[in-house]
């Protein structure tokens, strides 16, 4: 501490140790002396009036002068403002910085602490193996972290800015002097080269194999944050999210994943990782690979049980009603891996079960069920396995009881095998979910109960997260019920929801007839697969004309003959929200 001990004793202030790295006027380093001082009573945030009436007590409205120091130190990045609202300090006049409240920055902190910020750089010399290029790979990352903070801080801090952006510079040449010296294989090099990866991908990269290395959970994974390390202004951060968003390169190309979680504010947040077998090749570079795990999609092609489905669409894709999409943001909170491991440290869970949930989606048809169930799952980055429920009579005439335990033992085996945790999607589970036949009754009736005491028993013992569809809750048996631990109803669409349906699924590049207007449509109470499906048919008709424009009335007389019952049972496919 011997050169905070020199700043504050100093009384010639200028010939202090640190004073030529300041880069400031005597008044400006005397100020930055008072804040220390403050900071080491206790006092971290400090108003500029109470510093400069200090500093020039005595002389009559003399401070007033003396606001533009203020405001160098500002800029410099030796002091920060504590103030809600982000300020631009180049904007505000002396006065708004009269009651503004200041505190000395960890930049001005750790020049104090170490004497010095100048960054010592490698020598320009062949690197001796990957872990010596990764090390210098992590100090760039740490710059880019500094030059974030010092940007997105809220002062105009160009000064600050300007300097790590040297060292940045400098850093950087200084690698690539290095690499070109370099004649043995430098893995990550190489990986950089083979996927053709531009500077900014080669930094969201290298943020992401840092965190890897730190074995933390820091917000280095956090979509925002790695935004941030990589964008100079607002414009910056809004082209630069087509780095991580989906149809990305890094996404596409296999290299970096995501999972997405409810943020506190109930929004929907995403936290980035590298791909395992990416990762192991750049961390474990002389490990052979091993035999990879067996591909979920290989052993499904070997059953006749479930379809496989890789959703294509999250919950913030889907249209749901106000109340249902309340009810599965909570269930998507009671799934987070650190919930479940608060309720592991409590005990209420056994720590040997993963994440565990039984759910049943109830509703008319035509409202979503099955589409919100593949969008959970993908929220969730699982596969799904799907099962139709209601073919499961007529595939297995005679051995209906032996085929239901064959759905779970099925499940198990794949996800043994595969060692992942799809989601088990049991859909128009009406007939399994449906009371029981009281008393002796028919043979029908007693395989139909056998069925069901079956079904009952394996949903008490799975683990994993089940999903089971169906039309009418009130058919339900009471033992069902209670083993079911979430109940989610999804209600026909209102008027609002209705027109941001048709709007989306409306034709984009179609021609309209003049005037057309959509919200005429919206009066008509129907269900996002009814004006799925309406929209397809209309699309038929008109197509088929030779003057093909869309009107009005061509939806019109669609959505009647939907509601006379005209149409072909055709299945639904849920409705996006793209």
């Amino acid at each position: 501490m011997k050169y905070l001990i020199d700043f504050l004793e100093n009384k010639s202030i200028e010939k202090s140790d640190i004073f030529g790295q300041l880069k400031c006027t005597v008044d400006e380093a005397k100020i930055l002396q008072l804040l220390a001082r403050k900071y080491l009573q206790g006092q971290e945030d400090v108003a500029v009036s109470e510093i400069l009436q200090e500093l020039y007590e005595g002389e009559t409205y003399e401070y007033l002068s003396h606001f533009t120091e203020i405001k160098t130190l500002l800029e410099l990045g030796w002091i920060i403002h504590r103030s809600f609202a982000p300020i631009k300090i180049s904007e505000l006049s002396q006065l708004e910085l009269f009651n503004l409240q200041i505190a000395l920055t960890s930049l001005f902190m750790k020049l104090l602490e170490e004497g010095s910020l100048e960054v010592a750089l490698p020598e320009v010399k062949p690197y001796a193996d990957h872990l010596e290029y990764l090390q210098d790979q992590f100090f760039r990352i740490e710059l880019y972290q500094k030059m974030s903070i010092v940007r997105h801080g809220g002062n105009d801090h160009s000064v600050g800015v300007n300097r790590v952006q040297s060292k940045l510079d400098l850093l950087e040449k200084r690698i690539d002097e290095r690499i070109a010296q370099t004649s043995q294989d430098v893995v990550l090099d190489r990986f950089f080269k083979q996927k053709k990866l531009e500077p900014k991908e080669q930094v969201i990269f290298l943020a992401l194999l840092k965190e890897e290395y730190s074995a933390t959970e820091g917000n280095l994974r956090e979509m925002n944050t790695l935004i941030d390390l990589i964008s100079f202004d607002d414009y910056d951060r809004i082209k630069n999210r087509a780095l991580l968003e989906d149809g990305a390169r890094l996404i596409n190309d296999d290299v970096i994943d995501y999972e997405e979680m409810l943020n506190p504010f109930g929004g929907i947040s995403r936290a980035f990782y590298i791909v395992d077998e990416v990762l192991q090749s750049i961390m474990h570079p002389q490990k052979k690979k091993k035999a990879s795990k067996l591909k979920l999609d290989m052993l499904i092609k070997e059953q006749e049980i479930f379809e496989l489905i890789e959703p294509t669409t999250s919950l913030e894709n889907v249209v749901l009603n106000p109340v249902t999409s309340k009810t599965l943001q909570n269930l998507m909170r009671q799934l987070d891996k650190e919930v479940v491991a608060r309720l592991h440290a409590w005990g209420i869970k056994d720590k040997k079960a993963g994440i565990d949930a039984r759910i049943i989606f109830y509703g008319p048809p035509g409202t979503g069920k099955t589409l919100t169930a593949h969008s959970l799952s993908r929220s969730l980055k699982r596969q799904v396995l799907s099962f139709d429920c209601s073919k499961i009579l007529s595939m297995y005439v005679g051995e209906s009881e032996k085929n239901v335990r064959k759905i779970f033992d099925t499940y198990a085996d794949l996800t043994l095998q595969t060692k992942t945790e799809p989601i088990l999607l049991l859909n128009e589970a009406d007939q399994f979910l449906a009371s029981r036949s009281a008393g002796i009754g028919s043979s029908a009736d007693q395989m139909h109960n056998q069925m069901q005491n079956i079904f009952l028993e394996q949903i008490e013992k799975f683990q994993g997260i089940l999903i089971a569809t169906t039309n009418l809750l009130e058919n339900i048996d009471a033992a069902f019920s209670r083993r079911f631990n979430y109940k989610i109803e999804f209600k026909k669409p209102d008027k609002e929801q209705r027109l941001e349906l048709w709007k989306m699924m409306l034709p984009k590049n179609a021609p309209f007839e003049a005037g057309f207007d959509v919200g005429q449509l919206t009066h008509h109470p129907l269900t996002g697969g009814q004006i799925n499906l309406i929209v397809k048919n209309t699309a038929y008709t008109v197509a088929s004309r030779e003057n093909a424009v869309f009107t009005l009335g061509d939806f019109e007389d669609e959505i009647r003959k939907e509601k006379q019952g005209n149409f072909d049972n055709e299945k639904s496919v849920g409705f996006l929200n793209r």
